[in-house]
Order: structure tokens, then sequence, then C-alpha cells
């Protein structure tokens, strides 16, 4: 599909004017090239919109270009500029290559079945058939070979058990069962499938359903939601050790997103605008804490905001702890009411809107990204050195804070010499900026704050994706149930467990860790095993 034709620069007075011009007949040339420049992008947007093929997402790519925020993709929209940048001279983006691009490896391969093979004829000493000289050993690492099969998400066996009766007193003999087949028809790991591809995935149970009877192992839509659901409350003391330990962490990321639950809409929702109720929306809230080196993440879905869920959240915090950072966006609704709070806001959000209006304040905004790029390099030199919190303070303290001060002054500058209308987008922008400026800046003064909340927002992608694909939750409990999958799963993720094998062993051992749940976290899981998996020393 073609791009709309070049940009139009004409508002709505230059067109007024133009229109009373021709009333009285004196259209000049300039004039009538506009008119026609202006009925050609209406005809071909016409066109456009009469294409069935035009979705709303291309039609505002074409209109408005591709959404970005990165500075190396906003180089066409500042390049009018860029001579101004050490003779011309365009930024140089970094050139790392990203993780996770490219060829996997073997390891990367860690739920696939490995097998062991011996060379055929040769063992480690043994001479070289090759120089006949020299003695073969092992060197540092085999080699490898990838063999990747389809199966079906959730796979089934059926044992035909041979029966024989007896032809005089009629009675049944059947053969036994194998060794270690169990007896129940769906077992740990089946639940734990159907959890990780509609709560980690997006999966809706309706389109598995489809998937599974296409390839022969049927699973209705309302047996997957009846495994979820009996197992959650098997493992859900985990998850109010979640909740527990996350009180305690150093540093807590919030935001919240729109979500429907059909039970507390039509009729419902009805009743609680006639009884005058404020709160008729539903949300699902995300909170990702830092504690203890291990980040934990949480979802709440129903009628509360981010910032009342973060309460709810907070009671469980210890007494002798000190306020945690708590990092959001400025809306009021992410801070919670009657809890202390060392309050950081998020500079992507801050930034987001420069990038807004990059196209109509090029020069100004080319300068805002640039700084902000610096402080996020030297975010990330930190990182890359592997400093302490404290560490990462003076770093920033030293490299980050001369910038912002600059930055700073050239934000009051803008507005007290009124290089800039304090209406336009750009000054929009610069006073949200000088308004949090203190809170955007809290990584200047207190160890550990954070520079954005992106890791919540990506987080929240997880609800979102449901949201897209499955809709809604039916009633509060399946909200229940997928807040509580979410935050396992996600938890997994952000630790590097295996979110697979974590949930089939919390269901295996859900006796042991009602009893101890904190010795079942996502990242403490596999140590607890390890006892039970050692055979016992022997008695003498």
């Amino acid at each position: 599909m073609k791009a709309l034709r070049k940009d139009i620069e004409l508002d709505m007075k230059e067109l007024e004017a133009i229109i009373e011009r021709s009333r009285h007949g004196t259209l000049s040339a300039a004039d009538q090239e506009k008119l026609t420049e202006v009925l050609g992008a209406l005809k071909q947007l016409m066109a456009l919109v009469e294409d069935k093929n035009t979705s709303m997402r291309k039609l505002r790519q074409m209109l408005f270009g591709a959404s970005t925020e990165k500075l190396e993709n906003l180089k066409k929209i500042l390049e009018a500029v860029s001579e101004s940048d050490g003779g011309g001279g365009k930024e140089k983006a970094l050139k790392h290559k990203a993780k996770g691009h490219g060829r996997n490896g073997a390891d990367a391969y860690r739920g696939a079945e490995r097998i062991k093979i011996q060379h055929e004829s040769l063992t480690s000493g043994d001479g070289c058939p090759g120089c006949q000289k020299g003695k073969v050993y092992v060197p540092g690492s085999p080699a490898f070979r990838i063999r990747i099969t389809g199966q079906a998400p959730l796979g089934a066996t059926v044992y035909e058990l041979e029966k024989l009766r007896c032809n005089l007193c009629g009675e049944m003999f059947t053969a036994n069962e194998p060794a270690g087949v169990g007896t129940e028809k769906y077992d740990a790991s089946s639940a734990s499938m159907v959890a990780l591809l509609k709560y980690g995935s997006g999966f809706p149970f309706h389109r598995l359903q489809g998937l599974q009877e296409s390839l022969g192992i049927p699973l209705p839509a309302s047996t997957q939601w009846e495994m979820v659901n009996d197992k959650a409350s098997l493992i859900e003391p985990v998850h109010h050790e979640l909740i527990r330990q996350a009180a305690q962490g150093e540093v807590l990321h919030n935001d919240d997103t729109t979500m429907k639950i059909l039970a507390l809409m039509g009729a419902k929702n009805r009743e609680a605008k006639e009884e005058g109720s404020e709160r008729t929306g539903v949300f699902t809230s995300g909170i990702i804490a830092t504690t203890a080196g291990q980040k934990v993440a949480l979802f709440f879905t129903g009628h509360r905001h981010a910032g009342e869920n973060l309460a709810e959240v907070l009671k469980r915090r210890a007494t002798q702890l000190g306020p945690p950072i708590q990092m959001c966006d400025a809306l009021s609704r992410n801070l919670p009411k009657d809890f202390e709070v060392l309050l950081a806001h998020c500079i992507a959000h801050a930034r987001r809107k420069f990038v807004e209006v990059a196209p109509n304040f090029p020069e100004e905004c080319r300068y805002v990204l640039k700084t902000l790029s610096e402080v996020y390099r030297n975010d990330a030199h930190a990182g890359e050195e592997g400093m302490s919190a404290q560490e990462r303070l003076r770093f920033h303290q030293d490299k980050s804070a001369p910038l912002m001060a600059t930055f700073k002054l050239w934000l009051t500058q803008q507005i007290e010499e009124h290089r800039v209308e304090p209406n336009s987008g750009l000054g929009e922008a610069i006073a949200y900026f000088t308004k949090h400026f203190d809170k955007l800046t809290l990584f200047l003064r207190v160890a550990g704050a954070p520079l954005d909340n992106n890791i919540c927002e990506r987080g929240l992608k997880k609800a979102i994706l449901h949201r897209k694909a499955a809709l809604f939750y039916k009633t509060e409990n399946g909200a229940r149930v997928g807040d509580l999958y979410m935050s396992l799963i996600h938890t997994c993720q952000l630790t590097k467990a295996d979110p697979f094998d974590y949930l089939t062993e919390l269901q295996k051992h859900h006796q042991e860790l009602a009893q101890q749940p904190q010795d079942w976290m996502p990242w403490n899981y596999r140590h607890t095993l390890e006892p039970a998996a050692q055979p016992a020393d022997p008695i003498e």
C-alpha cells in the first residue's frame, strides 16, 4: 500500500483566508496550487478509507508516520538540525548486537532431551588413528546436533488393558496398569501446560480446544478451566508468600491497564451507577518488586487502581523497614495512601512527550533526547560494570548530575525567556518535566532508584495480551486465578526459572509448600527439591 503524498503545510486560518479570497474571485496561483494539493490529499485519503484492506493501524502510520521512541529511529525527523551537531555529522548510534538475536546454541534448548553418544571406536587415551603417534583426549566440549520434532501441546497415552471373563462364573479379570501410570487422567504437567499457554502466552481456552481437536487429542475448554482452577487452590500459599516478600522490597514499580470482567459489567455496573458508586471501571494492576536481589511480579484485577493494590501489598511490610522506593508515572491513582514511600517518576513517560512533538520542534527535542540518551548510557554502563547501588549513585552524581543541571536550566529558560509558547506541545512537555523534576531525578539522590517504569509496563503486557486474545474474564474468581498464574509465570521469567517445571513441581509437592511456602519460590525451589531427589543413606 502506497503512503500518502508529501506533507502539506496548511493551518485552518490559512485555509479560511483562501476560501474568503475565493468569494471575491482573487485567488492567486499559489492559492490555486494549495487547494489542488489539499483536494488531492483528501481524494487519496477517501480512497484509503474505502479500501477494505486498510486497517486503522496502517492508516495512522501513513498519516502520522510509524511510532517510535528510539533516538536512532528519530533521525529522519530530526535531520533538519543535524548540521548543528558538530559540523553536520550525524549521531553515531551504539551498534551493540541485541541479545537474543541470531542462531540459538545448544545451551538455549534447556527443555530438550539430551542423549550422550560415545565414540564408536575410540576412548580417551587411545592412540590417534590419524598420525599414529599421539593419543586422543576429551576436549572442552562435545559436538552438538539438534533435531526438532513437532508435537501437540498436550499429549495422551491410551493403555489397552486386556480383560478376561470366566465362562462359568462370569468373573472379570483385567490386566494391571503399568507402574507409575497413576490414577488421575490429567497429571500435574497437563495443568501446567494449559496455564502457561493461557496466562503466559495469551492462548484462549477455545483456541487450544480447536488445536487439540485437530491433533486427535480432544481437550474441551470447560475441562481446561477445571484443571487450572482446581490446581490454583493447591499452589495458592506460594502466591501469598510472593505478596509477602514483595512487600519487603527495596524498589516497587506499579501501573495498571483496563480489563473486563463480565460479572462486573452489564446489570451490576448499572446498579453501581444508580447507587452513586464512583468506581465502575475494572483494571489489572501490575507490581514489580525487587527484594533481596530477586524480582517478584504481582497482578491484581478488579475495581482497585494501582495505588490501592500497592497499599494492600504494603500492609504486609515489616514495621522495622524504612519506606521503599516507588516508581510509577505521575498519575495520582498510582500512589498508595497512608504509606510513606520515596517516590520516583518515570523518565520514559516524560521523554515520550518530547518524542510526540519532535516533528514540530526538531531542534529543541533533539537536545532533550540526546541529553536523556547520555543519562541512559551512563546507567547502562553502571549495569555492565556490575556496580553496587551506592557505586551507581556516585557514578550518576559524577556523570549524570551535571547533564541534568544544565538540562533543568535549559527547561527554565525556554519558558522564562519566552522561547516557547507555554500552551504548545513543547511547552506542555517542558511543564511536565519541570513540575516533576525532583521525582524524575531521584536516581541522583537515592541509591537504587531506577530511571523508568519500563519493567512494569513490560509486565503488564501479560495482561494486555490476555485482554486482546481472550477479551475478558467471566467472573471475579476467573480473574483471581488468572492473576495467580500470571504472577507466578512472570516471576519465573524475571528470575530465569522454568515456569512449566515450576508449576508442575508446585502441584506435586503442594502438601510441603503449604507448610513452608518460603522454600518454594521460583529462585530456590530447585534447591528445596535436591534433598528429596537424593537417595537416603543406607542404614547400617
